[in-house]
């Protein structure tokens, strides 16, 4: 049994499954963790194959929310055979892990828009349901609670996102509502509305654009009618940001930029100041920074550290759907050609498919490798759902595609002597 209570957010270490397990990869960050255990350093570490090199971000793939649902999903699966055991919906954004719980028998109950797959009210106590990390919605957990399954016995939410709901009801006790910077169709993000709709008014913002919008509205620089316009699908019912902004908090989809959560939240302290004026804007806006994600800031800011290489290309391996994936694309794409990926069937010495996200569509590129010139200089890096291996397999394959090039051994021999080294300590 895994309860709410019983869940240890200090532990480190989960039991992920072999499979998902790197020999490469893994090497390459336990290294970097003991050269830099107080986390400050965030130059890439460098594979030099010699005619192919391969940056690697000092922090990418799987987070502990992922790890958690990981070690809980899977042990739940282990320890009973005998049971109906469902998901909620895609417990990660990955659909490797999805797709492997889907052939050991779990089934999904809603796919990632919230449509029904299998009604809540068809199950029956005896059978589990696992709440995947992104949490869900109250009114989930009361259907469940109907039909006699206790929602938080197997609860994968991470224990990031209820910090962000720990937040947003500490402010509704004071009467706050709360602005959620995040995608209001992601499965977090309607968990988050839900859980904050329960004390306070909400809205849901996408980016700083629509960030201003809602500001000007809010000092009157826009008329009212506006906010039905731009914001009547995604906030309470009867919110009016004339009268429920006088006190306000904003809080996250733990999957956004970071950076962009930091302009959202500036944008709409520059309008509180304009209306209420700064020597009160204490008293109208709460700092709400501490609710960032901290895998998502160390993630991103290795990112950026990783787009001031030298690299000519990038690769990010991870879900199409997975929305902390597709902002590490958004953040190398500025810098050079840049190719998300599920996984390496996506690539051949000559073509790469690829998911673009604007587009929303897979596109194919020919001669993405610019092997004109050499060494080619690759970016490699992964979402937060995206286990190692994946990455390992990418690098592989990538390395298939140039002769004479190192052995792995050879290029991993230095990071497995500084493991040895503080194993023998």
């Amino acid at each position: 049994m895994y309860h709410k209570s019983s869940r240890v957010l200090a532990r480190k270490k989960f039991d992920i499954p072999k499979m998902y397990q790197s020999p490469i990869i893994r090497k390459v960050k336990e290294a970097t963790k003991i050269i830099d255990p107080m986390k400050k350093d965030l130059e890439p570490s460098l594979l030099d194959f010699g005619p192919v090199q391969f940056y690697i971000p000092r922090f990418f793939g799987f987070c502990y929310g992922v790890e958690n649902a990981i070690d809980i999903a899977y042990r739940t699966v282990s320890e009973n055979p005998e049971k109906n055991i469902y998901l909620l919906s895609e417990m990660i954004h990955n659909p490797t892990v999805n797709e492997d719980l889907l052939n050991r028998g779990v089934k999904f109950l809603f796919d990632t828009d919230g449509t029904e797959r299998i009604s809540i009210s068809s199950l029956s106590e005896d059978d589990i349901v696992i709440v995947p990390a992104f949490g869900t919605t109250l009114e989930i957990q009361e259907q469940l609670k109907e039909v006699g399954i206790d929602p938080y016995q197997y609860n994968t939410t991470c224990p990031f996102v209820e910090k962000v709901w720990k937040r947003g009801k500490q402010l509704g006790k004071k009467d706050y509502s709360l602005v959620v910077h995040g995608k209001h169709r992601h499965e977090e993000t309607r968990a988050t509305f839900s859980h904050s709709a329960d004390h306070s008014e909400v809205v849901v913002v996408l980016n700083p654009e629509e960030a201003r919008i809602l500001a000007d509205i809010m000092t009157e620089d826009r008329p009212l009618s506006d906010f039905e316009k731009y914001f009547g699908h995604k906030s309470t019912e009867g919110f009016n940001p004339l009268e429920d902004m006088e006190r306000f908090g904003v809080i996250n989809q733990t999957t956004m930029l970071a950076t962009e959560t930091q302009r959202v939240m500036e944008i709409l302290r520059d309008a509180a100041i304009k209306r209420f004026g700064e020597a009160n804007i204490l008293d109208h806006f709460a700092d709400t920074s501490d609710t960032l994600c901290y895998a998502t800031n160390e993630n991103q800011s290795a990112t950026l550290a990783l787009a001031e290489t030298d690299a000519d290309i990038a690769i990010v391996v991870g879900g199409y759907n997975s929305s902390n994936t597709m902002h590490l694309v958004e953040i190398l794409e500025h810098q050079f050609p840049t190719f998300h990926v599920r996984d390496k069937s996506e690539l051949s010495a000559e073509r790469i498919h690829h998911f673009d996200q604007w587009d929303k569509e897979m596109k194919e590129t020919q001669d993405w490798l610019p092997t004109e010139k050499q060494p080619v200089k690759i970016a490699l890096t992964s979402g937060a759902s995206c286990p190692d291996i994946l990455v390992d397999e990418v690098l592989l394959q990538v390395l298939e595609y140039f002769d004479e090039t190192k052995e792995v051994d050879e290029i991993i021999a230095p990071f497995e002597e500084k493991l040895e080294a503080e194993a023998v300590k």
